[in-house]
C-alpha cells in the first residue's frame, strides 16, 4: 500500500469534503510501501526513536504542527475530522461500546451533528459509569444524576447551557462529554442531569484505538501500532 491510497481510504471513511480547509490529507509524502503503520495524537521528543525501534513505514498524526522528522516516513494528518467521527459526538463505534441504541443527533455545528442521544440499558448511574470509566480508561469527573433511573444517554463533543437543557428535555439522565463547562453547570443543576467527564485526551485516545481497528480491517497485511506513552 502507498501513502495515497491510505489517505483515500480515511478521506472517504471522515467523509472529508464536509470539514472545508481542515479535510487532512497527506501530510508527508514518500514512495515507501506501508507495511508497519504508526498511530499518534501528535509528535514528541521521542518520536522519532519510536518510530525507528518499530519500523515505522508511516504514520498518522492528529495533530502534526510541530512534526520534525529525518527518516523517509510517510505521513497523513486529520484533525477536525478524526475529532468528529471518532471521538465523543455522534460516533456509531462509541455508541456500541457503550451500550447505546436507537441513536438521534443532538446538536450540530455548521451544519454537523456534535452529538448523539440515545437508549442505555444499565441498573444505575454508578453502573453506568462503572462502564464509561472501562471504555477510557478512568473518568475526570462524575456528578450523578437526580435520580437512580439512566434510561436514556446523551454523548456530545461540547457543552453548553443549551445542549445540556436539550439533552435533559428529550429524556437524557447523563451527559457525557470531554470537557466540564462552568457555563452548563446552572443548566446541569436544574435538570437534575447527571455528568461523565471523560477528559478530552482520553476520548482521543480511544479515537485512535477505533482508528487501529477499522485499519486492520480494511488491510489484513498492515501492522498498525500504537505508542505505549507519550
Amino acid at each position: 500500500m502507498q501513502i495515497e491510497a491510505l489517505s483515500q481510504f480515511l478521506d472517504q471513511l471522515f467523509d472529508v469534503q464536509q470539514f472545508g480547509e481542515d479535510q487532512g490529507g497527506v501530510y508527508r509524502t514518500s514512495k515507501r510501501p506501508i507495511q508497519r503503520l504508526g498511530l499518534a495524537l501528535e509528535p514528541w521528543p521521542q518520536l522519532a526513536a519510536w518510530a525507528s525501534a518499530e519500523h515505522l513505514d508511516a504514520l498518522f498524526l492528529h495533530r502534526p504542527w510541530k512534526l520534525q522528522l529525518q527518516q523517509d516516513i510517510g505521513v497523513v494528518a486529520y484533525h477536525l475530522a478524526f475529532d468528529e467521527y471518532l471521538t465523543l459526538g455522534f460516533n456509531s463505534r462509541l455508541a456500541t461500546v457503550l451500550g447505546i441504541s436507537g441513536l438521534e443527533v443532538l446538536g450540530y455545528k455548521s451544519g454537523r451533528p456534535i452529538g448523539m442521544l440515545g437508549k442505555v440499558f444499565t441498573p444505575s448511574f454508578p453502573h453506568y459509569a462503572s462502564l464509561v470509566s472501562e471504555v477510557f480508561g478512568d473518568l475526570d469527573q462524575a456528578t450523578a444524576n437526580a435520580t437512580t433511573e439512566v434510561s436514556q444517554v446523551a454523548v456530545v463533543g461540547a457543552m453548553s447551557d443549551t445542549l445540556v437543557r436539550e439533552a435533559a428535555a428529550r429524556g437524557a439522565e447523563v451527559y457525557v462529554t470531554g470537557q466540564l463547562r462552568q457555563p452548563a453547570a446552572q443548566a446541569v443543576r436544574e435538570t437534575g442531569i447527571g455528568v461523565l467527564v471523560v477528559g478530552h485526551r482520553r476520548s482521543e485516545e480511544w479515537g485512535l484505538r477505533a482508528l487501529a481497528g477499522v485499519l486492520r480491517e480494511r488491510w489484513a497485511g498492515l501492522e498498525v501500532v500504537l505508542p505505549v506513552r507519550q
